[in-house]
C-alpha cells in the first residue's frame, strides 16, 4: 500500500472564484472590490490546511482531464497534497465555486460539484483495488471526508468495510448539504465536524449555543462532533463531557475556508499528540489567523 502520505482527503477539489470586499453589501449591491481564483474545495482546502501544518495529504476526488483540471493537478502538487489516486475524467469537465463576501460577511455562493457528483464511487477504488486497501485490509488512518458526495454515496461510505478501520473525520459542504452526513451520524469511528447552523439541522432543531448543539448531537448517537459558532464559542462533545472554548477576536478580512483551516488544524494537532483542550485551541487560533488574512491561501 502507497506510504507517501499521512491522511487522505476525499471530496470537493476545483477552482473557487472569489469577489471580497470591504464594504458591507446587501442584494443587488455592485461595489469595488477584488476578485479572486484559486484552488478551492472542502477537500482541497483541508488538505492545503494540512500541508501547511506540516501533514502529507493524498486526494481522493474526480476532476476533470481538461486545462482547468491539469492547472489544477498543478496547483495542488506544488503545495505538496498528493494527486495519485485522483480521478481523471474525459467527459467530465473540472468543478468550480463562485462567492461573493462582503465586510457583513458571506452575501452568496453557488458550488458546481456536479462532476464529482457523477463520477460516484469511482473516485474510491484506490481503496478497494490494493493500492490504499481492501476489502480484507482496509485502509488504517485518518480520513477527511466532505458532503460535496451525494447522500447515497456517504450512505454506501457508512456501512462499506473500506472504511471499518479509519478514523473519518467528516465535515459538510455548506448547511444545504448538512443533511447529507445523517447516515455518518452515528459512525462509531466518525467525528463530525459543524457549525451551529449544520448541527441544528442534523438535529432538525434550533441551537443556542455550540455546547447546547454539540451535546444534542451525542445524544443522537454521534460518536464524538465539534461544533463551530463563528466569534462564539466553539465546543467539543464526546460521550458525556463537554469542552467550550471561546476563540480570539480578529477583525475578519474573508470567511470561506475557514471551516476547513479549523478542521485541518484540530486534525494535525491530535495527529501529533495534542489533548483535547491543545488541539481545540489550536484550531480556534488557526482559524482566527485564517479569518484575519495572515495565513496564506
Amino acid at each position: 500500500m502507497d506510504k507517501t502520505h499521512d491522511i487522505l482527503c476525499i471530496g470537493s477539489v476545483l477552482w473557487d472564484v472569489i469577489g471580497r470586499t470591504d464594504r458591507s453589501m446587501r442584494v443587488g449591491s455592485d461595489v469595488p472590490g477584488r476578485i479572486v481564483r484559486v484552488p478551492g474545495g472542502v477537500a482541497m482546502n483541508i488538505a492545503m490546511a494540512l500541508a501547511r501544518f506540516g501533514m502529507r495529504p493524498d486526494l481522493l476526488t474526480a476532476i476533470g482531464h481538461d486545462p482547468a483540471g491539469t492547472e489544477l493537478m498543478e496547483a495542488a502538487r506544488v503545495r505538496g497534497i498528493g494527486t495519485e489516486h485522483v480521478y481523471l475524467s474525459e467527459d467530465l469537465p473540472t468543478d468550480s465555486y463562485m462567492a461573493v463576501e462582503g465586510a457583513n460577511g458571506l452575501i452568496a455562493a453557488i458550488a458546481d460539484a456536479h462532476s464529482l457528483e457523477r463520477a460516484g464511487d469511482k473516485i474510491l477504488r484506490p481503496l478497494a483495488d490494493g493500492r490504499l486497501g481492501t476489502v480484507n485490509a482496509p485502509y488504517i488512518g485518518p480520513v477527511a471526508l466532505d458532503g460535496n458526495l451525494t447522500t447515497q454515496l456517504l450512505r454506501e461510505i457508512a456501512a462499506s468495510p473500506l472504511f471499518a478501520k479509519a478514523d473519518l473525520r467528516v465535515a459538510p459542504a455548506s448547511p444545504g448539504k448538512a443533511e447529507r452526513l445523517l447516515p455518518l451520524l452515528d459512525h462509531p469511528r466518525a467525528t463530525l465536524y459543524v457549525n451551529l447552523e449544520e448541527a441544528g439541522l442534523l438535529a432538525q432543531t434550533v441551537f443556542e449555543s455550540s455546547a447546547e448543539a454539540a451535546q444534542a448531537l451525542v445524544e443522537k448517537g454521534a460518536h464524538r462532533v465539534l461544533v463551530t459558532n463563528g466569534g462564539k464559542g466553539a465546543s467539543l462533545a464526546s460521550g458525556g463531557d463537554v469542552l467550550t472554548q471561546t476563540p480570539p477576536e480578529v477583525l475578519v478580512a474573508r470567511v470561506t475556508g475557514a471551516g476547513d483551516t479549523f478542521m485541518a488544524a484540530h486534525i494535525a494537532a491530535e495527529m501529533r499528540g495534542v489533548d483535547a483542550t491543545g488541539a481545540l485551541t489550536a484550531a480556534l487560533e488557526a482559524a482566527a489567523l485564517y479569518v484575519s488574512g495572515d495565513t496564506p491561501l
